[in-house]
C-alpha cells in the first residue's frame, strides 16, 4: 500500500482536559514491522523527526469530527487528534484506518462490537446482546430511559453500544419533542426524568451525539432540559438568559452566516458546560473530554475565520484609529479586541502566534494610544497590552521606545499601566498583581535581545530608567516623606488620584530635616523616624512595588544603582521597617538583603556611610524576644554577612552597634561578627608590627583601595558602553585644576597631611544607650557630609582640607583600623596620584 502525506497537526489531550499541540508534520499510513500492522505516522516538516508513530488497532474506535479531524484513545486518558490542513486529505486516512477496521467510510464513529471477544461481551453484558435495545420513546418509558443511560456511564463498552443506538435511530430529536409535549403539559416528573436522560447523554462523550444536541434546531431544547434538576426547588432560567440578557453585539456587521452561527453555537456550548452542567467529579473527569474538544476545535476555527476575513479586520481598525469615532462606539471596539485577545488565550503557541502576528500588522499598539482619557477604554488597552507582552516582549519595548520620541511621559503607554497598577481599586489589588508581573516581564533582560548593531537591554533600561521608573516609586517616596511639598508634588504631577495612597504627615517628638527627593545627596538625613501609613491596601500596593524593585536590583546593573544612590532610595525603603504591617517591613528587609547579597563595595560604603543599618536594628531590638520570621529574617541578613566576611561590613556593625547586640545570645551570629572584626584587626595590627618603624611613619595606605578604584573604573566604563547616565549625576569637583603645579611640592604636602591623620585618629569609646540617634556635625553644611553618634566620639574633622579628603566615607570603619604600612616600590608614585584623583568620582555616592 502506497504511502500518502497529508499536512497535519497532532495533538494530545494533557491532565487539564486541553489539547496540546505537537507539531505540524505530514501523515502517511504504512506497515510497520516493529508494531506488526498497518500504521499512521508524522513526520516534522522542519527536521523529518517522528511526532507520531500509531498502530491502527482493530479494536480502538476512531471518531471523524468536523471534516478534518480524527479523534481517538491510544490507552486510558490518552487521546490523540489529527487535524487535517485539507478535507481530501482527511478523507483519505480515515478511509485507510476504515479498511483496517473493515468499516465502510460513510461512518463517522469506527465500532469493532462483532470482533470483540465473547468472554469480553460476556463480562461486560452478561444480560444483552451485542446491541442495545432503546425503549420507546414515549412519556410513560421516560423513567425506564433514564435508569437506562445512568446504567450503561460505568462501563465504556456499553456507553459505545448506546452511543450508536441513539445516533441509527434519531432518538435524541424524538426525546426533545417528549420534552415540549411535557412542559406544555407542565409534568414535572417527566421533565426531571429528561435532566437525568440529557445530562446522561453528555457524558457518554460522544462528538457525533455533540453535533445533533448543538446544532441550531436542537440546542435550546437541550438546555431547556437542562433547567430542570430535580435537586433544586424551581428549574432555572438559562434559556431566558441566552435569548434575553445576553445579547450577540457586533462592532461591525458580520457577512459571513457560517461564522455567526458558529459563534453562537460556541457561546452556548461554553454556557453549558461552565454554567449548566455541575462540576465533574474525580470519576467523571474524562466524561466531557469530547465536550472540551468540541469547544477547542470550534474556537480555533473561529479565530482562522476572522484573521482570514481582512476586510472585517480592516475596517475594525479604521474606526478605532478615526479620532471622529465617538466614545461609546470606541468603548465598543477596544472591548471587541480585549475579548479577542482573551478568546485567543485558548488557542495553541502556533495558532496565537499566527493572531498576534496579524493585530500588530494591523498597528494595535498605536490603535491604543487613542481615546486613553477614558477609563473603560484605558482599563480595556491595558489588557490588551498585556496580552501583547506575554506573546512579545520585544515587540512592545521598541513601540514603547519609539512612543517615548513623540509623547511626554505622562500619556506614554507603559507608564499609563503603571498608573493603572497604582490605582487598583480592588482591595486584594488582583489587578496590580497582574500588572506588575507585566512590567516585570517588560524589564526582564533575560527576554531582551542583542544584536551586533544594538543592544535592547541598554536601550530599554535607558528609556525605563529616564521616563518610567519616577512613575514607578512615586508612591514609595510619598509614603517615606515628611516634606508636604513633595507629597503635594506628586499628587498634582500625576493626572490620575493616588488620594488612597498618600497619608497625611506626622509630628514629631523631635525635629527632622526636611528634604526633596528631587536632591541628589540626603545620605545621613534623619529620616528613619518617619511614620508609615498603616492602611492595608497601601502597604500592599508598596510591597508589590518593593517586589518590582528588588527584581530590578538582583537584574539591573549600574541603572538601579545609580537610581538608589542618587534617591537614597535604600533610606526611604527603610523607612517601611516601621509599619505594622509585618509583610511590609520584610519586603523593605528582603530589598536590602538583595543589595547585601551583591557584595558590591559600592553599596557596601553606600550604607555604611548613611548608618542605614540603624532602622533594621531598631526593628529587631523591637521585635523583642518574639520568634517570628521578622527576627529569623533580621538574623540571617547578620548571618550572611559574617560567613561571607564582608569586612566593611562587619567593622561598621561591630564598631556602632555591638553593645546593643551583645545581650543576643539564642544565637551566635553577632559573638561570630565580633571574632571575626577582632581577627581582622589583629591581622591589620601584625602587618604594621612587620614593617620597619621608618617606613610606617612615612608610608600609609587604605587597604580597601583598590577594590574602590577598581569599582570606581568599573562603574565609569560601563556609563560609557551602555550610554547616557540614567539619573542626572552629582556635580563633580572642580577638575585638575585644584592640583598643585609643582608636583614634587604635592607629594609632600599629602605625606604631611597623612601623618596628621595618623596622629588624629580618634580613639574608640563605649557606645552609649541604644536606640540609635544621628546628628549632623558643623562639617555637613560645608559639604563634608560626616555625622556622629551619640555617646560615641565623632570623627575628626579636617582642617581646610580638600574635597579629596572630605568626600571618604566618614564612618568608623574608614577612620580605624584600615591604615596598613607599605613598602616603598618604584611604582608608588603612580598609586599616589592614582589616589588623588580617585576621590574625585566619589561625589556620585552622595556625599
Amino acid at each position: 500500500m502506497s504511502d500518502t502525506r497529508r499536512r497535519v497537526k497532532v495533538y494530545t489531550l494533557n491532565e487539564d482536559r486541553q489539547w496540546d499541540d505537537r507539531g505540524t508534520g505530514h501523515v502517511s499510513s504504512t506497515y510497520v514491522e516493529e508494531l506488526k500492522g498497518m500504521s499512521l505516522l508524522v513526520r516534522a516538516e522542519s527536521d523529518g523527526s517522528l511526532l507520531l508513530e500509531s498502530k491502527i488497532n482493530p479494536n480502538t474506535a476512531y471518531q471523524k469530527q468536523q471534516d478534518t479531524l480524527i479523534v481517538w484513545s491510544e490507552a486510558e486518558n490518552y487521546d490523540l487528534a489529527l487535524s487535517f490542513q485539507e478535507k481530501a486529505g482527511c478523507d483519505e486516512i480515515w478511509e485507510k484506518i476504515c479498511q483496517v477496521q473493515g468499516k465502510d467510510p460513510s461512518v463517522e464513529v469506527t465500532q469493532d462490537l462483532i470482533d470483540e471477544s465473547e468472554e469480553e461481551r460476556f463480562e461486560e453484558m452478561p444480560e444483552t446482546s451485542h446491541l442495545i435495545d432503546l425503549p420507546t420513546c414515549e412519556l410513560n418509558k421516560l423513567e425506564e430511559i433514564a435508569d437506562l443511560v445512568t446504567s450503561v456511564l460505568s462501563s465504556p463498552i456499553r456507553r459505545e453500544k448506546l452511543a450508536l443506538a441513539l445516533e441509527n435511530e434519531g432518538y435524541i430529536k424524538k426525546l426533545l419533542q417528549l420534552f415540549q409535549a411535557c412542559e406544555n403539559l407542565e409534568n414535572t416528573e417527566g421533565l426531571h426524568h429528561l435532566y437525568e436522560i440529557i445530562r446522561g447523554i453528555l457524558f457518554l462523550n460522544k462528538a457525533t451525539l455533540f453535533e445533533v444536541m448543538f446544532s441550531d434546531e436542537c440546542i435550546m431544547d437541550v438546555v431547556g432540559c437542562l433547567e430542570y434538576d430535580p435537586a433544586l426547588a424551581q428549574p432555572k432560567r438559562h434559556r431566558e438568559f441566552l435569548t434575553k440578557t445576553a445579547k450577540f453585539k457586533e462592532v461591525i456587521p458580520i457577512t459571513d452566516s457560517e461564522l455567526r452561527q458558529k459563534i453562537h453555537q460556541t457561546y452556548r456550548v461554553q454556557y453549558i458546560q461552565d454554567i449548566i452542567l455541575p462540576t465533574p467529579s474525580v470519576f467523571e473527569e474524562n466524561f466531557l473530554s469530547t465536550l472540551t474538544s468540541f469547544i477547542f476545535f470550534n474556537k480555533v476555527e473561529i479565530v482562522s475565520m476572522l484573521q482570514e476575513d481582512e476586510k472585517f479586520l480592516s475596517e475594525v481598525f479604521a474606526q478605532l484609529t478615526d479620532e471622529a469615532t465617538d466614545d461609546d462606539k470606541r468603548r465598543e471596539l477596544v472591548n471587541f479586541f480585549k475579548e479577542f485577545c482573551a478568546f485567543s488565550q485558548t488557542l495553541q503557541p502556533q495558532n496565537r502566534d499566527a493572531f498576534f502576528k496579524t493585530l500588530a500588522k494591523l498597528g494595535i499598539l498605536p490603535a491604543l494610544e487613542i481615546g486613553m482619557d477614558d477609563l473603560q477604554v484605558r482599563s480595556a488597552a491595558t489588557d490588551i497590552f498585556s496580552y501583547l507582552v506575554e506573546f512579545s516582549p520585544s515587540m512592545v519595548r521598541e513601540f514603547v521606545m519609539q512612543e517615548a520620541q513623540q509623547s511626554d511621559d505622562d500619556i506614554l503607554l507603559i507608564n499609563v499601566v503603571i498608573e493603572q497598577m497604582i490605582c487598583d481599586t480592588d482591595p486584594e489589588l488582583g489587578g496590580a498583581v497582574q500588572l506588575m508581573g507585566l512590567l516585570r516581564t517588560l524589564i526582564d533582560p533575560e527576554n531582551m535581545l542583542a544584536t551586533t548593531n544594538k543592544t535592547e537591554k541598554s536601550e530599554f533600561l535607558n528609556f525605563f530608567y529616564n521616563h518610567c521608573m519616577h512613575v514607578l516609586t512615586a508612591p514609595l517616596l510619598t509614603n517615606t516623606s515628611e516634606d508636604k511639598c513633595e507629597k503635594d508634588f506628586f499628587l498634582k504631577h500625576y493626572r490620575y488620584s493616588w488620594s488612597f495612597i498618600c497619608t497625611p504627615s506626622h509630628s514629631h517628638s523631635h525635629s527632622t530635616p526636611s528634604s526633596s527627593i528631587s536632591q541628589d545627596n540626603i545620605v545621613g538625613s534623619n529620616k528613619n523616624n518617619t511614620i508609615c501609613p498603616d492602611n492595608y491596601q497601601t502597604a500592599q500596593l508598596l510591597a508589590l512595588i518593593l517586589e518590582l524593585l528588588t527584581f530590578c536590583v538582583e537584574h539591573h546593573t549600574y541603572h538601579i544603582k545609580n537610581y538608589i544612590m542618587n534617591k537614597d532610595l535604600l533610606r526611604r525603603v527603610l523607612v517601611l521597617m516601621n509599619s505594622k504591617h509585618t509583610f511590609l517591613a520584610l519586603c523593605a528587609l528582603r530589598f536590602m538583603r538583595r543589595i547585601i547579597g551583591l557584595k558590591d563595595e559600592f553599596y557596601n560604603r553606600y550604607i555604611t556611610k548613611g548608618n542605614l543599618f540603624e532602622p533594621v536594628i531598631n526593628a529587631l531590638l523591637d521585635n523583642g524576644t518574639r520568634y517570628n520570621l521578622l527576627n529569623s529574617a533580621v538574623i540571617e541578613l547578620f548571618e550572611f554577612i559574617r560567613v561571607e566576611d564582608i569586612k566593611s561590613l562587619t567593622a561598621h556593625i561591630v564598631e556602632n552597634f555591638y553593645k546593643a547586640l551583645e545581650s543576643i545570645e539564642y544565637v551566635q551570629t553577632f559573638k561570630g561578627l565580633k571574632t571575626k572584626y577582632e581577627q581582622e584587626k589583629d591581622r591589620q595590627n601584625q602587618k604594621l608590627n612587620s614593617v620597619p618603624s621608618i617606613l610606617r611613619s612615612n608610608r600609609f595606605r587604605r587597604d580597601a583601595k583598590a577594590l574602590e578604584e577598581d569599582e570606581e573604573m568599573w562603574f565609569n566604563e560601563d556609563e560609557e558602553e551602555e550610554g547616557k547616565a540614567v539619573v542626572a549625576p552629582v556635580e563633580k569637583p572642580k577638575p585638575e585644576d585644584d592640583f598643585p603645579d609643582n608636583y614634587e611640592k604635592f607629594m609632600e604636602t599629602k605625606k604631611a597631611k597623612e601623618s596628621e591623620d595618623k596622629e588624629n585618629l580618634p580613639k574608640r569609646t563605649s557606645p552609649g544607650g541604644f536606640k540609635f540617634t544621628f546628628s549632623h556635625s558643623a562639617s555637613a553644611a560645608n559639604g563634608t557630609n560626616s555625622k556622629s553618634v551619640v555617646a560615641q566620639i565623632p570623627p575628626a574633622t579636617s582642617n581646610g582640607s580638600s574635597s579629596k579628603t572630605t568626600n571618604l566615607p566618614t564612618s568608623v570603619t574608614a577612620t580605624k583600623g584600615s591604615l596598613v604600612g607599605l613598602v616603598d616600590y618604584p611604582d608608588d608614585e603612580e598609586e599616589d596620584e592614582e589616589e588623588e584623583s580617585s576621590p574625585r568620582k566619589r561625589p556620585r555616592l552622595g556625599s
